[in-house]
């Protein structure tokens, strides 16, 4: 897949900033001004908003492999839409699957610098209407119980969840390569409290990458994501 942007790749050992270095070669002042840069452009929500192709796709590199998302945005154009500027502008880059429960859904989207994921945790979007269905694979908005609550995080199906359609719970895409890498991810925290002892959003939003990374060092996590050609 062709790269629509230049994606800078995680450093791994930094857990509680961005998370993004420069690309290899580039003196520490150059890679510390592109993160800079790139931390900025991330603050700002309303500023990355555009149109999406009708359909395209997002290359997800992680800890266990590499896996392909073929969004369609006749499905669920707000969503998608909104899916293709986080991709294509770094948004993704080193997040953890921090919900990753067998049988039902890996969940993730929740940045690891506590900053940017405050400044996209209010920009919601409004809902789109369920086209498509939450069978395997497919891919959706993590959403409240009320309306029009849809902000970065994202679900991946791992079996037949169609009883979600009826909740207002929208596809734009689908898995279309490596379903058993997202299959591998690794599933052994369970759910978040109080339903189970994982990672609570409440204190991914207060610390980021650094709370996960003490507290939940076997997540898998992003490497880099990456939008490739539209297709015709």
């Amino acid at each position: 897949m062709s790269r629509s942007r230049l994606n800078p790749a995680l450093a791994l050992a930094a857990v509680s900033t961005l998370g993004l270095a420069g690309c290899g070669g580039d003196a520490p002042a150059n890679e510390e001004q592109r993160a800079a840069e790139a931390k900025a452009m991330l603050l700002d929500p309303a500023a990355l908003a555009e149109t999406a192709p009708e359909t395209f796709l997002a290359e997800f590199e992680t800890s266990k492999g590499t896996f392909v998302i073929e969004a369609t945005r006749a499905w669920a154009p707000i969503g998608a839409d909104r899916f293709y500027a986080l991709v294509k502008n770094g948004y993704y880059d080193g997040v953890r699957f921090f919900r990753v429960i067998e049988g039902f859904i890996v969940q993730f989207g929740m940045h690891g610098d506590p900053e940017i994921n405050s400044v996209w945790s209010a920009a919601r979007i409004q809902d789109d209407s369920v086209a498509g269905s939450n069978t395997r694979g497919m891919v959706t908005y993590a959403k409240g119980e009320n309306p029009h609550t849809r902000t970065t995080q994202i679900f991946i199906n791992f079996g037949d969840n169609s009883g979600l359609d009826a909740s207002g719970f929208a596809p734009f895409g689908r898995v279309v390569e490596g379903m058993d890498v997202v299959d591998q991810l690794h599933s052994g925290y369970g759910d978040a409290p109080p339903r189970g002892t994982g990672p609570g959003q409440g204190q991914i939003g207060a610390r980021g990458n650094a709370y996960l990374a003490e507290n939940f060092p076997d997540l898998d996590y992003v490497v880099s994501a990456s939008i490739g050609d539209a297709k015709n």
